[in-house]
């Protein structure tokens, strides 16, 4: 698999708790996708795409380096990303 939709990535990604509020997040215009705003949940990401998503009170910025079939536990969701606010602090 070479890309996935948007709102089913962060949704296995674990970002939020359902599909339907990634969908959401995404048409509310609060993801970035390499800086620029995405409002298309059905948006295809691949690996290497830098996502900006705004959430309650806080901002992630993630960059994209897997995909997966389905949901799983935290720690599968883990190797689906790459955390770059981590290296920054």
């Amino acid at each position: 698999m070479d890309r996935q939709r948007l709102d089913k990535w962060l949704w296995h990604a674990r970002v939020v708790k359902a599909r339907t509020s990634a969908a959401a997040l995404v048409a509310q215009g609060h993801v970035r996708i390499n800086g620029v705003r995405e409002q298309s949940p059905g948006h295809g990401v691949k690996a290497g795409d830098v996502l900006t998503i705004g959430l309650d009170r806080s901002v992630r910025v993630l960059k994209v380096i897997g995909f997966s079939d389905r949901r799983g536990d935290a720690q599968a969701a883990r190797v689906l990303y790459d955390d770059l606010q981590i290296r920054k602090q």
